[in-house]
């Protein structure tokens, strides 16, 4: 056998030295080393057939080839007599990816970014690929701050040319900032630059919004959130010369050293409007929020250029370009504003599809839209669809896009993409009080009854104090116009002594039917008719209900009284979404009355009010600020007597859905008894005997402070569903009818009931979860204002009511 040749023996190697070889015809080919690719497939690869004649330059040609298929990793081709001989080594194949002290970044995220890199199971191992990972990850860790950070990639082989890829992490600590310094700032001390910052030195524990840790990325933004605060106060030349990162040597600490120009301010001396002028100029130049002559503004000439791009969106140009120019006067240091508009082609909406809405139907969705298919694009009508979804509250996500049609210029698609949330919710609440034990509530409802958008409440509900049992309808398009229609039928029975109240029984049931008509987009008025039956056991003798007793002429044995009642109510939602809203406000009027031929001549007005404030710009804080107030009395006389307002029908505070930190129904007047109605013979407090039951009153006033933070631990998947918040709640019930006698003021329990000042107030903490079974609440709440008599409550677990 002759000695084989060898030809080439290196895989970088990209010309070959004759070596004394001369060329030859290629009779045959053989491939060495073969064990998970086929000879046909590397035969495949090379660019050589048996016949062919090849010299040097062919080899390294076969070389590359070779290579280049990603099946290798050591290439050796020699030559026997005329027989072309290649030797390869087979890359291993990956049976394993694991990772191994990965905390900063997680396994989902380095699963992805292989995966991109070609590095998966199953799949050939490339080490020159690993290498580049290893060092893409130092990279990473060393702009968040890790400079002691080493990735490194171990391969153990195994049997049958396999081999498991496992990374090993050593992430080290963050650099903490030692010091940030500004050199060339004369205007701005370096205390009102710091005061921009989001990295800063030494933050204090309760500075949560600062970071002491170093970031690339957040000193790229602190950088430009310095450049907005000298633009916004007129110094338009203002620019950073140099940014210095020093590292100490222990790579713990950084050091920071911006140079700054901040050049002179200059004035605005006259806006000027170019290009494509859709809207006419006249109006253009209404939407200037400055005077000539005053500081130039960065930001006020940002909102121009989006006022401008809205108004243009409004007119069906989807992408007009608005930019504006700045032409300096660097004597008298003014600047003329030139705003260049470019609105580009006018946008029809051929189709808006809707993506996500696996169990709602399109028709719920579509009749939201107030974008029109084949009409003009206007980007106020999409938004406007995208909140009315929001508000809906059967998605827990929407987003839409814009969507340019193939082949056309001047069409476009709309595509909604919504995540469903789980629109139905069991009521089942248990609570803990110090004095009230383990209370429990269950009941049931769907506000997306079968994807229709129609709500459907089934209750049937039973707890210490309650049995009630209630079937609830609503359609809220019962006709194309928006109009919806409503309607309710209950039954209840009530034991208002296990409820916190002073004891009575209220056996009762009815009727009710609501119209509701839209207004606008935003405000919505709802009539109503019902009817009530009532009928009060075991009839408290406390002076309230005893008053009220006699007012109808039904002071000796139970009250029975039949009310049909008008109501109407008006609400104005301008929330951000349906639920866990972070921005907007929601407003609520109702006012009920009953006709003058029922038993109970009386009335009742309410006004509830939420307004969110989102603190950051991304809505991670925000404040919430909730309000009630309320009034009922009666009106009219019955026999000659006034007709006054039913107890049963009082306002309450304590628990979870007006004053945490107290036992529900339990904050607020009490019941008071006469003992002897001859005062000539009372002495001292005989007359008056006051107890610690409650029994609500007429007027009601609610306030609470509530300030929404990131839930701590949560993952960003998840935040969205979760809500933390700290607050501060504060209420008064009184009763304007209360006759108070100061003589008995020594008495126990005993206070002026008509008083509004006597409020009570708590503060604490709470979660809230968006659970597959519907919403969680839990509350840890303490008095901070408190009347004996009251009951404190400390701890409540609540499903089904969310603010």
């Amino acid at each position: 056998m002759a000695m084989k040749k060898i030809l080439l023996a290196t895989l970088l190697a990209t010309s070959v030295s004759a070596n004394g070889a001369e060329d030859f015809v290629v009779q045959d080919i053989q491939v060495e080393g073969l064990q998970r690719v086929t000879l046909g497939a590397a035969l495949l690869k090379m660019p050589v057939r048996i016949g062919d004649s090849i010299d040097n330059q062919d080899i390294s040609q076969i070389i590359r080839a070779l290579y280049a298929s990603g099946n290798f990793e050591d290439i050796k081709v020699l030559r026997q007599d005329n027989v072309l001989v290649v030797q390869v080594k087979e890359r291993p194949t990956i049976s394993s990816v694991s990772f191994s002290g990965n905390k900063a970044i997680k396994e989902e995220q380095l699963q992805q970014n292989l995966e991109a890199s070609g590095i998966r199971v199953g799949e050939a191992l490339d080490r020159t690929t690993l290498a580049n990972i290893e060092k893409g990850l130092e990279d990473f860790y060393y702009s968040v701050g890790k400079y002691n950070a080493n990735v490194k990639a171990v391969v153990t082989p195994l049997p049958r040319n396999r081999a498991d890829l496992k990374f090993v992490f050593s992430e080290g600590v963050s650099a903490k900032i030692q010091q940030i310094n500004f050199i060339g700032n004369e205007v701005f001390s370096d205390d009102d630059l710091l005061s921009r910052f989001e990295l800063n030195v030494d933050v204090a524990w309760w500075n949560f919004l600062s970071d002491d840790k170093y970031q690339k990325q957040v000193l790229a933004g602190d950088i430009e959130a310095l450049k907005s605060y000298y633009l916004d106060r007129g110094y338009l030349k203002f620019k950073v010369d140099s940014t210095q990162v020093s590292i100490s040597p222990d790579k713990k600490g950084v050091y920071i050293t911006l140079g700054l120009d901040e050049g002179e301010p200059y004035t605005v001396k006259d806006v000027k409007f170019r290009g494509d002028l859709v809207p006419s100029e006249q109006e253009l130049e209404k939407l200037v929020s400055f005077e000539m002559g005053e500081l130039y503004n960065g930001s006020a000439v940002t909102s121009l250029e989006e006022s401008v791009k809205r108004q243009l969106g409004e007119a069906g140009y989807a992408y007009p370009q608005v930019r504006t120019i700045s032409e300096f006067d660097d004597e008298t240091k003014e600047v003329s504003l030139v705003v260049n508009i470019e609105a580009g082609k006018r946008i029809y909406v051929r189709d808006i599809r809707f993506v996500g809405n696996n169990s709602t139907k399109d028709e719920v969705l579509r009749r939201e839209m107030r974008q029109m298919e084949g009409s003009w694009l206007n980007s106020k009508a999409i938004d406007t669809g995208k909140s009315r979804l929001n508000r809906l509250g059967f998605f827990e996500t929407v987003d839409v896009q814009t969507v340019r049609v193939p082949g056309s210029e001047d069409q476009v698609d709309l595509v909604y993409s919504v995540k469903e949330a789980n629109s139905g919710s069991v009521n089942f609440g248990i609570g803990y009080g110090t004095e009230s034990g383990v209370s429990f509530q269950v009941g049931l409802q769907q506000d997306n009854f079968l994807g229709s958008g129609n709500r459907v409440g089934i209750s049937a509900m039973m707890n210490d104090y309650q049995k009630n049992v209630s079937l609830d309808y609503r359609d809220p398009y019962w006709n194309l116009d928006g109009v919806s229609l409503g309607g309710k039928i209950f039954y209840n029975q009530f034991e208002a002594s296990e409820a916190g109240i002073v004891d009575y029984t209220n056996e009762s049931y009815g009727t009710s039917l609501t119209w509701g008509f839209p207004f606008d987009e935003l405000n919505r008025f709802e009539f109503g008719v019902g009817y009530t039956h009532n009928k009060i056991g075991n009839v408290p003798t406390y002076d309230q209900a005893q008053l009220f007793a006699q007012s109808i002429d039904q002071a000796d044995g139970d009250i029975v009284t039949n009310d049909f009642d008008l109501n109407a109510s008006w609400t104005r939602n301008n929330l951000n979404r349906g639920y866990f809203p972070t921005a907007g406000n929601y407003q609520r009027a109702f006012a009920k009355a009953t006709v003058p031929s029922s038993d109970a001549q009386y009335f009742k007005v309410q006004y509830d009010v939420r307004q969110y404030i989102p603190l950051t710009k991304k809505h991670e804080f925000t404040l919430l600020m909730r309000g009630r107030l309320g009034y009922g009395n009666g009106y009219g006389q019955t026999d000659g007597n006034d007709n006054l307002f039913p107890f049963y029908e009082n306002y309450y505070a304590g628990g979870f859905t007006t004053l945490r930190g107290f036992r529900s129904n339990t904050a607020g007047p009490k019941a008071v008894y006469t003992v002897n109605s001859n005062p000539s013979i009372c002495s001292g407090s005989s007359c008056v005997n006051a107890t610690d039951d409650s029994v609500g009153g007429n007027a009601v006033a609610l306030a609470s402070l509530e300030l929404i933070v990131p839930t701590p631990f949560a993952s960003d998947e998840v935040r969205s569903q979760i809500r933390t918040s700290m607050f501060l709640d504060a209420a008064s019930v009184w009763d304007t009818e209360f006759d108070y006698d100061s003589a008995y003021a020594d008495q126990r329990y005993y206070m002026d009931y008509s008083d509004p000042t006597n409020y009570r107030a708590s503060y604490g903490v709470a979660l809230q979860w968006m659970s597959p079974m519907g919403p969680l609440v839990f509350s840890v709440a303490k008095p901070i204002e408190i009347y004996e008599g009251d009951d404190e409550e400390f701890f409540t677990f609540t499903i089904g009511r969310t603010f």
